[in-house]
């Protein structure tokens, strides 16, 4: 996180000199420090999201296909003079635990077209979809199936 930080600190600046180098060290390292002491960050924390990081990054290319595919089945119906479709609310719950791991999936849900989270508590889902078929099996979605593994490993 430090390197993060640091690498932020001479972005913003654009420019690299010496008092600039000595002076994010500086801030860099206080800030590193107040983070763990007041915040409850632990480099522990950060060496499991690392080692898993092909997780993540696996997760958000699966995101971005999803997008692009949903968005293909939105624009069909749009343009489709013939298709109607049906409007739905879906209600689901699921079996992720983490509350970040429930939220990622809302909003995975959202990000994609055709589905909307309305709300989230506890585990349980309430999601508009633009057509039925969108809001079924939201539960075995390969979102949710992803989430499952990242919690698994972390």
């Amino acid at each position: 996180m430090f390197f993060l930080l640091f690498l932020l600190w001479i972005i913003f600046n654009g420019k690299v000199t010496l008092e600039i180098v000595l002076f994010g060290i500086a801030i860099c390292a206080w800030l590193y420090w107040f983070m763990c002491k007041y915040l409850g960050y632990h480099a522990n924390k950060e060496m499991r999201i690392l080692k898993h990081m092909h997780l993540y990054i696996r997760f958000f290319f699966i995101l971005a296909l999803e997008i692009i595919k949903a968005n293909i089945a939105v624009i069909r119906i749009i343009l489709s003079p013939k298709k109607e479709f049906e409007p739905a609310i879906v209600k689901f719950k699921t079996d992720i635990k983490s509350d970040l791991g429930r939220v990622f999936l809302a909003n995975s849900i959202t990000l994609t077209p055709g589905t909307y989270t309305i709300q989230l508590e506890d585990d349980e889902y309430l999601i508009h979809a633009l057509d039925k078929p969108f809001g079924e099996d939201l539960n075995d979605s390969v979102f949710a199936k992803e989430i499952r593994e990242l919690e698994a490993k972390s």
